[in-house]
């Protein structure tokens, strides 16, 4: 999708950023009891392994390590930063075009 869509350097790193730090900040709406996950789709836990971490347990809960994310999640935001970008790009080059004028 990515050499397709844009190609470019700048847009794979920023998409790839989105990947990793897109699920992470679901984090705290997950535990917050706002959203959360089919018990089957749950199947990533990102921060398994971290125990002991006092700011952590403090903005996340105690039971911070057991926060299941879908695996699925950081592929999407990929895509969808993906897709965002050349959206962007195509309505910014329809905007700069003049509009075709008729005599």
């Amino acid at each position: 999708q990515w050499a397709i869509l844009d190609g470019t350097l700048a847009a794979l790193l920023v998409a790839g950023v989105t990947s990793i730090g897109g699920p992470l900040s679901e984090l705290p709406f997950v535990a917050g009891g706002f959203w959360e996950y089919l018990p089957s789709a749950g199947d990533y836990l990102p921060l398994q392994g971290w125990g002991g971490n006092e700011l952590l347990s403090h903005w996340l809960g105690p039971d911070y390590e057991s926060l299941a994310l879908s695996s699925l999640t950081g592929p999407c935001y990929f895509a969808v930063t993906m897709d965002a970008i050349a959206l962007g790009r195509w309505f910014d080059v329809g905007a700069s075009s003049p509009p075709d004028k008729e005599t």
